[in-house]
């Protein structure tokens, strides 16, 4: 799972920006991130691929009053609503962002260009129809928050019980090198969102670290397949709420936003 997701950071700001909280050249900055540069194809109205700032303002003018987080993964259409067409190109990316407001969604295609020693990423989003529906399986925060509690406990659990070797100290290593990354981005979920919402995604990351922690090679030499299928097989329900609790951190400002203007 992508720890802090191009989609998250495109909902995040996009949010913002669209609140009105940052401006144009803040949000784009903190989307771009560490990429080289970031382009929007396929916006309606539009012949070439353009700039963020002119994509955004344009989502604006269609309609667009938030941007929500999907997480798709075999099996579990997280965040989506339809159609195929858009599901199957997200659910290829692993991530996309889908307009509340404006049958719109976004996928990101991303690329590497450059010398060894000084590549560069460049995005490009690739601007879809979506339906406008209730996206799949978002949890609220409460729920999300409550479900990482236990998920935590269980990815912990299936650590010692898998015999991961080092699992004590290199699961301590792992939570607080993500918790630093955490405190390091917590700009990340941008102006706008509730506490609780930092509070869930931080959480989210941890789970998630814990997670990698188990499937990744090189932490206790060599590992069977079989060995491999077993930690799979006990942390795919970890590794999903996780996912979900990220979708619901992400997609907060829209969730209490349009409660608001009911």
């Amino acid at each position: 799972m992508l720890i802090e997701p191009r989609a998250g950071r495109l909902a995040a700001w996009g949010n913002a920006l669209l609140a009105g909280l940052v401006s144009p050249d803040e949000a784009v900055v903190a989307i771009v991130g560490d990429d080289a540069v970031h382009r929007v194809a396929g916006l309606p109205g539009e012949p070439a691929p353009v700039g963020l700032t002119l994509a955004l303002g344009r989502l604006r003018a269609l309609g667009a009053g938030g941007l929500r987080l999907a997480l798709p993964a075999p099996g579990h259409p997280l965040g989506l609503s339809g159609p195929p067409e858009f599901n199957a190109r997200a659910l290829e990316a692993a991530e996309a962002v889908v307009c509340h407001g404006a049958a719109l969604g976004l996928v990101p295609e991303v690329s590497e260009a450059g010398p060894a020693g000084d590549v560069h990423v460049e995005v490009v989003w690739h601007c879809l129809p979506v339906r406008e529906a209730p996206p799949a399986d978002v949890p609220s925060l409460g729920e999300a928050e409550r479900e990482l509690a236990e998920a935590l406990r269980e990815a912990t659990e299936a650590l010692t019980r898998l015999d991961v070797a080092g699992s004590g100290p290199v699961a301590a290593a792992a939570i607080e090198a993500y918790r630093a990354r955490a405190e390091r981005g917590r700009e990340v979920l941008a102006p706008g969102y509730p506490p609780r919402a930092v509070r869930v995604l931080e959480l989210a990351q941890r789970v998630t670290a814990l997670v990698d922690l188990a499937h990744g090679n090189g932490h206790g030499g060599a590992v069977s397949a079989s060995e491999m299928a077993a930690r799979g097989e006990a942390l795919r329900p970890v590794e999903r709420t996780a996912r979900r609790a990220m979708v619901a951190a992400y997609n907060s400002a829209v969730e209490e936003r349009d409660r608001g203007t009911r």
